[in-house]
């Protein structure tokens, strides 16, 4: 495909919608306009039905398949977001659905796919090897596959969440959005672009999981060779070509954030924010956070989706807490005489740190002959606090060290 999709598609996009989906609550978000001096909002995609955008492109590809096409049923590959929209959809409109996802979804959007009504298959390690996979389903059963991204009729759809920011934040100077296939970042630069042709679109991918900068240099999807990042929902290992004909030519930049970065936009977003956001939908905030991208406000933030597993959401807090310098491991060696833990102790209570765990360890065959080595888990108010706390420690004679 060579054409782009024009504002009409999006607009008519948002026609067939209607009531389906939700228009989204843009809020306000002090900490980031404290960063960047000038307004900064999000973009809720994660208050959508069934958890994120994906449902505005699920639905519009299969409302417009023929009475014949959904009387065979549609497939799909996704990580957990998509495979939600498209068994949403397919259930307002009548379709049976499969959904092929990575060994590794996590449980919670397996469980919520199913619950709305899909058919699971568990094939391969990332989404790539899904959408395989579930290709070769539709060949065999004639079930029209929804891809995740690389559709006209789902960028049109995704690309309702540019109208919808357009007109609550209408002198909006930059949106920023996570990029994993291209499907909702495509979207969003078509309607911006045409409404607002000033208005800056950038791109945000895991470090671990990007394959767009190479792609965008090489003028062509390049595949990568591995995925690593917390960040499932974006984890796309090649471009697809339509989605990537549009990042190419509409899309003013784009950026990559790591996986500590994720975190403490994650842990922001739950603290000052309120809202609970998965790893992909957090990446703008992230980029924004960190410096990865200038950006001239008012900017708009695309929280992409909110379905994240608790038990990575308790890994991510923790990682976010020690990315903030909030949360703090160490080991000291100190004399294995009586008394010495408790007076290690009341210097770290001193300072009015919160310790989450010790461990006394004896048998360390590093250890000199009455030498204990204590290693600890505490809670500080940030770096500044862990500094005077590690100062103190070393000034009283414990040799601190860290993992």
């Amino acid at each position: 495909m060579s054409d782009l999709l024009s504002l009409a598609d999006v607009q008519a996009a948002r026609e067939l919608l209607g009531d389906v989906v939700r228009t989204t609550p843009l809020e306000p978000s002090r900490p980031l306009s404290a960063a960047l001096g000038g307004p900064a909002w999000l973009k809720c995609e994660n208050l959508q039905r069934a958890g994120s955008y994906k449902v505005r492109g699920a639905y519009v590809r299969i409302a417009r398949l023929s009475p014949e096409e959904r009387a065979r049923g549609v497939v799909a590959a996704s990580a957990g977001n998509h495979a939600q929209g498209v068994a949403l959809a397919a259930g307002l409109l009548g379709a049976a659905s499969t959904v092929f996802m990575p060994v590794g979804a996590p449980i919670p959007k397996v469980s919520a796919t199913k619950g709305y009504g899909a058919h699971i298959e568990f094939a391969g390690n990332t989404v790539d090897d899904s959408l395989v996979a579930a290709k070769e389903f539709a060949e065999r059963t004639g079930a029209v596959l929804i891809h995740p991204f690389d559709h006209p009729d789902v960028i049109a759809g995704q690309g309702t969440v540019a109208l919808e920011i357009l007109e609550q934040c209408p002198d909006v100077r930059t949106i920023v959005a996570g990029l994993g296939g291209g499907g909702l970042l495509s979207g969003i630069a078509v309607a911006a672009k045409a409404i607002r042709p000033d208005v800056r679109v950038i791109g945000v991918q895991a470090t671990g999981a990007a394959a767009y900068p190479p792609s965008l240099a090489a003028g062509s999807p390049v595949r990568l060779p591995e995925l690593s990042t917390i960040a499932d929902g974006i984890a796309v290992g090649c471009p697809g070509d339509i989605t990537f004909a549009h990042v190419s030519k509409l899309v003013d930049d784009v950026v990559t954030v790591t996986d500590e970065d994720i975190s403490r936009a994650l842990l922001m977003l739950l603290e000052r924010c309120k809202l609970v956001v998965e790893p992909a939908g957090a990446v703008g905030v992230a980029a924004l956070m960190s410096g990865a991208v200038r950006v001239e406000p008012p900017v708009v933030a695309v929280l992409s989706g909110g379905n994240i597993d608790p038990l990575l959401l308790l890994r991510v807090i923790e990682h976010g807490l020690t990315a903030a310098g909030r949360y703090l491991r160490f080991t000291v060696r100190c004399p294995d005489r009586p008394g010495q833990l408790a007076l290690l102790l009341a210097q770290i209570a001193e300072h009015r740190v919160n310790v989450i765990d010790v461990l006394h360890t004896r048998q360390n065959p590093r250890l000199r002959l009455g030498e204990v080595e204590v290693a600890l888990s505490i809670e500080t108010r940030g770096p500044e606090h862990s500094d005077k706390l590690v100062e103190a420690l070393r000034a009283s004679g414990y040799p601190v060290r860290f993992p």
